[in-house]
């Protein structure tokens, strides 16, 4: 009885930093949600890099950014959002494989043509960029597959396939990637052990994503490059 009744304040600041600690992991799987990805790389690739876009018009530019902010998180969003007010998932947040295979299908749509779209810019835009939406697109399909057999992460998938573009950027030459590369790297584990914190992914789930998102940028760019 004398033992319940001792208040341990190191109990308390252990509960309260662990609160804080869940916070700011929910608020890094938010900021770098998968569908937000895609937009990420594009608006990097526009405002840093010296030579894929120097040909191209404000316009243009919009365009590729609007293009790319459609296809890859409003329609993929707005498809999760109907999927759920017509009850073929349970949650918006996807936590079953079940829930996940309509999603995929719908992304994999979008981004087939995000990337058909970077495409029909050729030879005016540089490779690299359709090549990117492929890997993205390809990303779809393996995660829709892997699926069947366990949870793979999307965040995961979506911090590999960040950092492959960027090795594939750091590649061809045409830009210093040191920093941006770095950058991703941080933002990769941050994220990673968010979801770690966070959500019920185990280590395979969360590493077999990080290998597919960089494994299908890479194929990609061997591919189209």
């Amino acid at each position: 009885m004398t033992e319940m009744l001792i208040h341990n304040p190191a109990s308390d600041n252990k509960k309260e930093h662990n609160f804080t600690l869940r916070i700011l992991a929910q608020l890094f799987s938010v900021v770098f949600h998968p569908l937000f990805i895609p937009t990420y790389v594009v608006v990097f690739l526009l405002n840093f890099h010296p030579s894929y876009f120097s040909g191209f018009s404000n316009g243009s530019k919009l365009m590729l950014l609007l293009t790319t902010i459609l296809n890859t998180a409003f329609f993929p969003a707005f498809s999760v959002l109907i999927m759920k007010g017509l009850g073929f998932i349970k949650s918006v947040f996807l936590p079953t494989q079940q829930d996940r295979i309509g999603p995929y299908l719908a992304a994999m749509i979008f981004y087939f043509w995000a990337a058909r779209v970077f495409f029909k810019f050729e030879p005016q835009l540089s490779p690299v960029l359709p090549a990117f939406m492929t890997g993205v697109f390809l990303t779809t399909v393996f995660a829709l597959i892997i699926n069947i057999f366990f949870k793979i992460s999307m965040h995961a998938i979506a911090c590999g396939g960040l950092i492959g573009v960027f090795l594939v950027v750091m590649n061809s030459n045409s830009m210093l990637m040191t920093w941006p590369l770095a950058l991703a790297i941080l933002i990769t584990g941050i994220v990673c052990s968010a979801r770690f914190i966070i959500s019920d992914h185990t280590q395979k789930e969360i590493y077999t994503g990080l290998m597919v998102g960089l494994a299908c940028q890479l194929i990609a760019a061997f591919i189209i490059l």
